[in-house]
């Protein structure tokens, strides 16, 4: 059993803080390994790292070709949105052109991850709906497949046929069979697989064919990254700050996944300790060290080798790759 290694630190002065221990795994288009951190053969949930996934038989099956959805509803059908106007106006407007309504999702309610939308809400006392919450992207997109399929209401459950499409998908991709699944925040299944294998289902991503779905979906992430998560998110500004040219996804528990069209690369990365700061800065130094991400950009320098601050704005410390790393 190879061990997790260190991916992330905090120093404070001269001190180092603390650690964040993770694994990652860069495959090419042919499923190998390229290059590796920890093991590659841990199993892990991906989270909302794989709803790319999760989108394809959206696709595939013609449903979202059918519903006239476009590449910004394929972007956000991938998302952790902020639930900013931009994405619950579109959600809203997605279930209406399917004759659906809110309560069709089965995603559940949570005020916006946008601060600004949050105070807006609360100062107007609104109560946020289910089309705010981060994945009723991806929960629009089970409801169409749902409906092309004449399959029944109940989307989630994992013997629907929505999830079963969703398996059959996660399994070709990733080359393995999926031992299980856990329940995700959005109440969908979220299979489990190897740290490898979501690799590797990356580069099949990175190295399809422009007509297919996987292209469509990283293609629609790429040229709509404001709809894959939101201002101010690392999904977002990293994605701008490499010019459209890697699609990335977070996921929660500090998972992290990128699609290198032009390598024909495919990287998982899952922070142990679920950290979110640590996957942002270690899936940053890895996007670096690949050479698609510049180390002098502000979005990376928000990032990897970001000042900690306190509350007079006294720097007291940052956040670095861990050596070995780099």
């Amino acid at each position: 059993m190879t061990h997790s290694v260190p991916m992330a630190e905090i120093w404070r002065g001269p001190f180092l803080e603390s650690k964040h221990n993770g694994h990652a795994v860069i495959c090419d288009d042919s499923g190998q390994i390229v290059e590796a951190w920890g093991d590659p053969d841990k199993i892990v949930l991906s989270r909302s790292a794989s709803k790319m996934i999760q989108a394809l038989p959206l696709l595939q099956s013609g449903a979202a070709d059918e519903a006239g959805l476009t590449a910004r509803q394929f972007a956000l059908a991938c998302a952790s949105h902020s639930s900013m106007p931009i994405h619950v106006n579109l959600v809203e407007e997605w279930l209406s052109a399917l004759g659906l309504s809110e309560g069709d999702l089965r995603c559940g309610a949570h005020y916006p991850f946008d601060r600004e939308s949050e105070a807006s809400m609360i100062a107007a006392q609104e109560r946020p709906t289910q089309c705010h919450n981060n994945c009723s992207g991806k929960h629009s997109g089970f409801l169409t497949l749902t409906r092309h399929l004449g399959a029944g209401s109940e989307y989630i459950e994992e013997d629907h046929p929505v999830q079963k499409a969703v398996l059959e998908q996660f399994e070709r991709v990733t080359g393995e069979v999926s031992p299980g699944f856990g329940v995700d925040g959005c109440s969908a299944p979220n299979f489990a697989s190897t740290l490898q294998g979501m690799a590797r289902a990356m580069a099949h991503f990175a190295a399809s064919p422009d007509d297919s779905a996987e292209a469509r979906l990283h293609q629609a992430m790429r040229l709509h990254p404001e709809y894959v998560a939101g201002d101010g998110r690392a999904c977002t500004d990293l994605m701008r700050a490499m010019g459209g040219k890697v699609a990335i996804k977070t996921g929660a528990e500090g998972f992290y996944t990128a699609i290198l069209p032009e390598l024909k690369f495919g990287i998982a990365l899952k922070i142990e300790d679920g950290t979110t700061r640590a996957a942002e800065c270690a899936i940053a130094a890895i996007l670096v060290k690949q050479g698609v991400l510049e180390p002098d950009h502000p979005a990376t320098l928000s990032l990897m080798n970001a000042p900690i601050k306190n509350r007079r704005d006294v720097t007291t410390g940052y956040i670095r790759p861990a050596p070995g790393l780099m």
